[in-house]
């Protein structure tokens, strides 16, 4: 089912509700910068919100939550375990520090950020812990290639929730979207919006088409191959706007011409090819 409406959700292989759209907070500076995204954002109707430790924001998302007056249980809250905290104790402690900047009583789904060699594992056998424990109500994974769930899934006791990594219509990521399905893994797509190289002709023509921006094409063609998305902004305007994708439905036709601008180029960094 496609999303009709920004608070729409789906449905995790636990059961947990997870809004299809979000708001990311890559990039988006630690105080009042990212408190007004948020802020924003909320204002205009989302509720759900990515953040992680490695963006050196979480306390900021925290303070526009607690401010925003809605209730807890009506958002969604994402954070990460950052790479340097891998390991079954170190995760355990880093993910108790996240959830004291945040404030926020639990957290939604917990996601180990990027597939560390050798530690990953160990990381997981900790979220495991922190899921069953009852401090987050969902655990999952980024930047996973199938080879790197496979691996996990070989000894896990909990399936991951969901896989989030880059995706968009330069970088399609048409094998792992198909694994994870078959897995009852959420696809969730960042860097939707390509960190903004959207000036391609065939979007532009779908766009005028529809009487949309390239960047609503793309966040549409997410909802309705069913990915979770996630686009970046730290302006009002555009965060209204990139919200606004509810009120059309892109042809077959012009989704696989969208599905055919894959060229496997990614914008971000290989999750078998990182230094950090």
């Amino acid at each position: 089912m496609t999303a009709k409406h920004l608070a729409d959700t789906t449905t995790l292989n636990n059961g947990v509700q997870m809004p299809w759209f979000g708001l990311g907070v890559w990039q988006t500076k630690e105080g009042e910068e990212v408190e007004q995204a948020v802020t924003y954002a909320l204002g205009a109707g989302y509720r759900h919100i990515d953040t992680a430790a490695a963006y050196k924001n979480e306390q900021g998302v925290g303070n526009a939550v607690r401010k925003s007056g809605i209730a807890r249980e009506d958002l969604f809250i994402t954070t990460k375990l950052w790479n340097a905290d891998q390991g079954y104790d170190t995760a355990v402690r880093a993910f108790e520090e996240s959830n004291r900047r945040l404030g926020l009583e639990y957290v939604d789904l917990y996601l180990i950020h990027w597939p560390v060699k050798g530690k990953y594992k160990d990381s997981w056998r900790a979220l495991e812990k922190l899921y069953k424990d009852g401090l987050v109500r969902a655990i999952g994974v980024s930047n996973f290639h199938i080879h790197h769930l496979e691996d996990l899934l070989a000894d896990a006791e909990v399936v991951p929730t969901v896989n989030q990594v880059e995706c968009h219509p330069l970088l399609a990521q048409t094998e792992l979207r198909a694994f994870c399905a078959d897995h009852k893994i959420q696809f969730e797509a960042w860097s939707p919006l390509m960190q903004g190289n959207l000036n391609n002709g065939a979007l532009l023509d779908i766009a005028k088409k529809y009487n949309k921006t390239p960047a609503q094409v793309v966040l549409r063609w997410d909802l309705q191959h069913g990915i979770v998305t996630i686009p970046k902004s730290i302006r009002e305007s555009r965060i209204v706007e990139n919200a606004q994708v509810f009120d059309f439905e892109l042809s077959r036709e012009d989704m696989a011409t969208i599905d055919g601008l894959n060229e496997n180029r990614r914008f971000g960094p290989d999750p078998d090819n990182f230094n950090f």
